[in-house]
Order: structure tokens, then sequence, then C-alpha cells
């Protein structure tokens, strides 16, 4: 075997061997976990996801969060279309300004807006909903969004939209018709980055839910208590979690590749 072949599968397993690790730790007690090393279960067991899938907090969590994740990334990639295109097609006061506002809306910490946030949704009735949450994670998901179409749309050529003009097409009609179409691996590759940030943040979801909308993430924390810690349950959450992601890395693989060649991802 080639020098040039072995060197990515090494890297391959060394980058699978936590995800293997916290997939075995699912199938062990938190006994044998703290009893000492083994690269397999020696009392294989179902248990752990047997609690979180008829325990109502547990599956719950998964749903709750399932909801705010699909609702953010609708609403932030509906939203962030419409401004790219402006940004990339037109020419105003202030836009390198404004374009560059909504990035440092990226790069604040989440812990600056969670109070401001908790009073705003407690005094308007959202609070442990998962509106609330959705509509949160938007103030980081838009920016980066926008960001990521308007490089897409840049690379579409103007001629395209004068073409449709000519033709009789309106703006809504050539926007959802032939502009979209034409930049859906920009489309995906947003849609990919809305859904990892507000399926791993914790922070805010966690701070803007009490009972009703209550995330994963913040359910996981239960884990710890005066008894101890449930380290199997913890593994089988964690591994648990790990399946949305992967199932919306292997829909957008190939937008995720454009959008590398491209220079925005």
């Amino acid at each position: 075997m080639q020098k040039r072949t072995i060197v990515p599968i090494v890297y391959i397993l060394f980058l699978m061997l936590p995800i293997y690790w916290l997939v075995a730790m699912s199938f062990k007690t938190t006994n044998e976990i703290l009893a000492g090393f083994s690269l397999f279960p020696q009392t294989f067991t179902l248990e752990n996801y047997q609690t979180i899938f008829t325990d109502p907090t547990w599956y719950w969590g998964y749903i709750n969060s399932i909801l705010y994740v699909t609702m953010n990334t609708v609403i932030s990639v509906a939203v962030s279309l419409p401004a790219a295109y402006a940004f990339s097609r037109y020419r105003f006061l202030g836009d390198k300004q404004l374009f560059f506002w909504l990035l440092t809306n990226r790069m604040a910490p989440a812990a600056v807006f969670a109070l401001p946030f908790f009073q705003l949704y407690s005094a308007v009735g959202l609070f442990d909903t998962h509106l609330a949450v959705a509509l949160a994670h938007c103030l980081f998901n838009i920016p980066l969004a926008v960001w990521i179409l308007e490089g897409f749309m840049r690379g579409i050529p103007k001629e395209l939209d004068e073409t449709a003009f000519v033709d009789g097409y309106s703006f809504p009609r050539f926007f959802a018709t032939i502009f979209v179409p034409s930049i859906k691996a920009g489309v995906g590759v947003a849609a990919f980055f809305c859904f990892m940030f507000s399926w791993v943040e914790m922070l805010l979801a966690k701070t803007l839910t009490a009972v009703d909308a209550k995330p994963i993430a913040a359910t996981m924390t239960k884990t710890a208590s005066s008894a101890g810690y449930e380290l199997g349950l913890l593994a089988a959450a964690g591994t648990l979690t790990i399946i949305p992601g992967a199932i919306v890395i292997w829909f957008v693989r190939n937008y995720i590749a454009k959008g590398f060649a491209m220079g925005r991802v």
C-alpha cells in the first residue's frame, strides 16, 4: 500500500476514534466505564438507549431541538435570500458598512445577548417556546447565510436577470423559478451551516427555555447529580445527537464541496 494511501487512512481513523469511543461507551454501564479501560463493552447493554426512547424528558428534548432548528433554518435562509440578492446586485449608500455590521453580529458571543433575549421574550410571552430559540439563533445565522449566499449570487452574471426581465418575467417569478435554482448549491451550504450552529448552540437554547421547549443539550446536563454521573446514558444521548448532523452532511456534501471551490466556505 502506497504512502499517499496510508496517510489518509490513518488520519480518518484518528478522527473516527472519539466517535467510536462514544458509541462504545453508550453500550456500557456507568460502573464498567469507571472500572477501567476496555476497547469493547464487556457487558453489552441497551438500557441507556431504552431510557432515552421511553422517558418523555429525553425524547422530547430531541423533538424540541429538531423543531426549533428546522424553524431557524427555514427563517434564516428565507430572509437571507433577498438580502443577499440586494448586496450582490445593487450599490447603495452604506452597503459595505451594513454588510460588515451584519458580520459583527456573528462575531459576538452568545452570552452577550442571553439576558436581553430573556427579558424581551418574557415580556412578550415567547419564553419557553420553539419560536423564541429559533428567532434568537437568527441573530447569528442570518449574517452567516447572507455572507455565503452573496458569494454564490455574485458568481451569477447580471445578464441572467436582464434576459429574464426582457422575456417578461416578474421579479418574484424570476427569483423563485430561475435565480434560486441556479444557486441551489449556495442554499444548501447556507442551510447546512444554519442547521449545525442552531443544533449545537446551548447557552441561548437553555436560557430561553424551561420545560415545554427544553433542548436535548440542556437535558443532557441532568446526567450529573449528587449520586454521580450517568456516563453511559450521557454517551448514548451524545451518540444520538450526532445522527441529525450526519444526515444533513450526507445530503449537502456536494454543495459544501462547491462552496469550498468558490471560496465562500
